[in-house]
C-alpha cells in the first residue's frame, strides 16, 4: 500500500489550498482514509476522516466550516480542501489509511501513511 500526497505550499492568511493523496495497493475501496497534521514540537493531530463502510465524516473542531474532505474512489484519491487558512494551520499534513478501523482520529489506529506535505500560512 502506498499513499502519495501533493498540494502543499505557502499561502497568506485567508488563502486556500487543496491537498491530494493517491492511495494504491488496496484490493477494494473498503478502508478508512484520514488527514493528520503535525506542527513543530507538537503531536500528530487528526484533522478529518471519511469512515469505512458508512462514510462517516469527522472534522476536528478547529477546522470545521473551513476544511472539506472528499474522496474519489474511481481515481483512488483523497482530497482536503482548505479555505480561510490561518497561521495556526501551519504544519506538515499527512494522509493515512487503514483496512480495519471504521473511523478514527487517533494516529496509532492507522497502518499506512504518506510522506507528508508542508503547509505554511503566513500572517
Amino acid at each position: 500500500v502506498q499513499l502519495v500526497e501533493s498540494g502543499g505550499g505557502e499561502v497568506q492568511t485567508g488563502g486556500s489550498l487543496r491537498l491530494s493523496c493517491v492511495v494504491s495497493g488496496f484490493p477494494d475501496d473498503d478502508y478508512v482514509v484520514a488527514w493528520f497534521r503535525q506542527a513543530p514540537g507538537s503531536e500528530r493531530e487528526g484533522v478529518s476522516y471519511i469512515g469505512r463502510r458508512f462514510g462517516t465524516i469527522w472534522y476536528v473542531a478547529s477546522v470545521r466550516g473551513r476544511f472539506t474532505i472528499s474522496r474519489d474512489n474511481a481515481k483512488k484519491t483523497l482530497y482536503l480542501q482548505m479555505n480561510d487558512l490561518k497561521p495556526e494551520d501551519t504544519a506538515v499534513y499527512y494522509c493515512a489509511a487503514d483496512r480495519w478501523a471504521l473511523g478514527s482520529e487517533i494516529a496509532s489506529d492507522y497502518d499506512y501513511w504518506g510522506q507528508g506535505t508542508q503547509v505554511t500560512v503566513s500572517a
